[in-house]
């Protein structure tokens, strides 16, 4: 069975066991979630909801937060100064635990 869930504005197709990497949040490592359900099923017993499937849940344990690889440019000019630019952008990995209809 796998679902299509919805976290920081974008969604995603889960199966249990799933590890995720969704935009940062906020709760401590260890916590549970309940995930919002937009479709869940498989096969011909798929069920969508309008916008999300009632008496469907999926829960996420929390796995662990960190921060991608450093992405940037490095830029030189004739003159002899260096510029480096770049973030990494944080996010949080999580584990799907369970899925029910």
């Amino acid at each position: 069975m796998y679902a299509v869930i919805r976290t920081g504005g974008k969604q995603y197709r889960v199966k249990q066991g799933d590890l995720l990497k969704v935009e940062k949040l906020t709760q401590d490592v260890g916590a549970k979630l309940e995930l919002e359900v937009l479709l869940v099923g498989e096969g011909p017993e798929v069920k969508l909801g309008a916008p999300t499937v009632s008496g469907a849940r999926v829960e996420a344990g929390w796995y662990r937060t960190a921060s991608t690889a450093s992405s940037g440019n490095f830029r030189t000019q004739e003159e002899g100064w260096d510029r480096i630019r770049g973030h990494r952008q944080p996010y949080t990995e999580l584990r799907i635990t369970g899925i029910s209809a």
